[in-house]
């Protein structure tokens, strides 16, 4: 979704720092605000040029004081990543400027070129986009940068945990206790770590929605390096929260078809799903409005909370 005038105005130092990144005879013509973020704020820039062709670039900007603290760290992971991944075959943007610090920006900013595609939400199709969505996670693991990106952060503790109202206090307890246990031995890859359908990007014809492609991943903010098992339970449970359980629950083996290898003990696998399944529910107001904002508006908290109930319940149930 996009929003047009008063509401995409880029701020004034911004502004400069943006123009001073284009091409001798550039412009800014046109800005969108973008919508679906959880965590950014984002805008599609349009350039244009003295032979009256443009282009466009994406602008993001870190204003929540939450977020802002967390924003150098970020952006320098991201301006990181975006400078590795030419001639990879991952499709991502180009990175153009980066200003973690916000030196020379009202906030920390990142600009970057424009991916063409959309993000696809809905239900509707998505046979077709979840191997695709398997074989993307597949080949962006299969990166070996010269350089290690910095190891994986868990946030989510024993004691941070949020029960959804309603849930069975004796499941939640069980799966609790599987993230008191070591973390499991794990053979590192390169981790996009917020891989999930909201950070891919679409081209899907109109008239034949089963062909779909993949036209390029986003916001690499997050990248580490950890078990392949984080990245691959990251997507299922947002998969489960967008689309049901059942989706997340699947996820795996479609990841594995596609040629991934995941942990080999099954309790493993467990400690892996069970942890990114609980820190989701530190997030599920956040999330529930930022895809509320992109179009699912039946995601209201209370089914987010619900389908994550169901999730946890059934990953005990499967993987226990």
């Amino acid at each position: 979704m996009t929003i047009h005038g008063e509401a995409a105005a880029v701020r004034p130092l911004t502004l400069a720092w943006v123009s001073r990144q284009l091409d001798v005879g550039e412009r800014i013509v046109g800005t969108e605000a973008l919508r679906g973020g959880a965590t950014a704020e984002m805008r599609r820039l349009t350039i244009g040029g003295r032979d009256g062709g443009t282009r466009e670039l994406v602008l993001r900007s870190f204003v929540d004081p939450f977020y802002v603290e967390r924003a150098e760290d970020s952006l320098n992971r991201e301006a990181g990543a975006l400078t590795l991944l030419p001639g990879t075959g991952v499709s991502a943007p180009g990175l153009v400027a980066v200003d973690p610090t916000a030196r020379h920006c009202e906030y920390p900013s990142l600009l970057m070129t424009h991916v063409t595609g959309r993000t696809v939400l809905d239900d509707a199709g998505l046979e077709a986009r979840v191997p695709l969505l398997a074989r993307q996670l597949v080949a962006i693991h299969a990166l070996r940068p010269a350089e290690r990106p910095r190891t994986y952060e868990t946030l989510t503790t024993a004691d941070t945990v949020v029960v959804p109202e309603g849930a069975d206090a004796g499941v939640w307890a069980a799966a609790i206790d599987v993230i008191r246990k070591p973390v499991p031995r794990y053979e590192g890859r390169f981790l996009h770590r917020d891989f999930h359908p909201g950070n891919v990007l679409f081209d899907v014809p109109s008239a034949r929605p089963a062909g779909a492609r993949i036209t390029g991943v986003v916001d690499w903010a997050a990248t580490s390096w950890g078990p392949a098992d984080l990245d691959v339970a990251h997507c299922a449970v947002n998969l489960a929260l967008l689309h049901g359980p059942a989706w997340g629950l699947r996820f795996p083996a479609a990841y594995e078809e596609a040629g991934g290898v995941l942990a080999a003990a099954a309790g493993e696998r467990l400690y892996w799903q069970v942890r990114d399944g609980l820190a989701s529910s530190e997030e599920v107001r956040p999330v529930a409005r930022a895809w509320r904002e992109a179009g699912r508006t039946d995601l209201t908290t209370r089914v987010v909370e619900e389908r994550l109930d169901a999730y946890v319940t059934a990953v005990m149930d499967t993987l226990g």
